[in-house]
């Protein structure tokens, strides 16, 4: 399946994803995201300069306000 990179702190999402067959990433630092196909952030890091590094050419999905079962749903849409 995938390798997803997720936020350290997302352990549910972590979890929900393993148990569908997706390789996990912890993103721990920002060479973690390297080779990820789809990652989940929280957004609590959000460059509020606006300058934005590219680690990584695959989908980054922001999990606030989202169920672990909602993110694995955009995570498999964003795969597809």
């Amino acid at each position: 399946m995938a390798r997803i990179g997720v936020e350290h702190s997302l352990t549910d999402v972590q979890e929900a994803l393993k148990a569908r067959g997706h390789e996990i990433i912890p993103l721990r630092g920002e060479n973690d995201a390297k080779g990820c196909d789809c990652c989940v952030i929280t957004g609590q890091d959000a460059n509020v300069m606006g300058i934005q590094n590219a680690i990584s050419a695959g989908s980054v999905i922001e999990a606030s306000g989202l169920t672990a079962e909602e993110i694995c749903q955009k995570v498999e849409e964003k795969l597809r």
